[in-house]
């Protein structure tokens, strides 16, 4: 399975974006992560196909929401109120299988994994 991320660019604190990630296949579930310079690559949000159950890390409740389109087998994150400290470059996700809730945050839950798309914030 291929994942194509698209949706990123440069923003001022406060503005928004919404993050596209369309796969060539079925996955059981697909997450965001990112990764600033320097940093390790964090998880963001996570949808999982049966269920549409979400989940997010808790630096983004709140304001970042996931969505997915399960007939394009795309998934979005809608950014809102974005600050500085969400400039990353972000990578989408995918999992062969339904990972359990408690493991959608994981990086090991993912095999397949998009080339990313850069997300700056500018104060």
């Amino acid at each position: 399975v291929q994942l194509q991320a698209s949706g990123g660019g440069s923003v001022q604190a406060g503005d928004s974006l919404r993050l596209s990630c369309a796969a060539s296949g079925s996955t059981g579930a697909m997450a965001w992560f990112r990764q600033a310079p320097g940093e390790e690559r964090d998880f963001v949000a996570a949808f999982r196909w049966s269920g549409s159950n979400v989940f997010y890390a808790d630096s983004v409740k709140g304001r970042f929401t996931i969505s997915g389109n399960s007939a394009k087998n795309t998934v979005y994150l809608q950014m809102n109120s974005l600050k500085p400290d969400d400039t990353a470059l972000y990578y989408c996700a995918g999992a062969i299988s339904r990972p359990i809730i408690s493991a959608l945050g994981l990086r090991r839950s993912y095999t397949f994994w998009g080339q990313g798309t850069e997300v700056t914030v500018s104060s």
